[in-house]
């Protein structure tokens, strides 16, 4: 099966294990060793209804990936555990 990173974009990531819609997938990390896809990347939470964006991103390794459907991407992850502080940009 082969799939875009866009087709990725557009499926919901859903965890199996508590049944819980964690987003969108926004990014993915890739080895550049080898050029294979490490995790995908689903934003976190939003802080203060929304408007001042996500604080933390869901990092969900490859192997955690159990069934790619037409528009769902099912895990199974600890999701306390996949919680990475999102980078802040720098603006100097």
């Amino acid at each position: 099966m082969k799939c875009r990173v866009t087709d990725l974009k557009c499926k919901e990531v859903i965890n199996i294990c508590t049944g819980f819609r964690m987003g969108f997938v926004s990014d993915v990390l890739l080895s550049v060793s080898t050029g294979c896809i490490v995790a995908i990347v689903v934003p976190g939470p939003c802080k203060f209804w929304g408007i001042l964006g996500h604080e933390n991103d869901y990092v969900i390794p490859w192997e955690c990936i159990k069934k790619f459907g037409d528009d769902i991407i099912l895990v199974e992850v600890d999701m306390d555990n996949c919680m990475e502080k999102r980078n802040k940009k720098s603006w100097s």
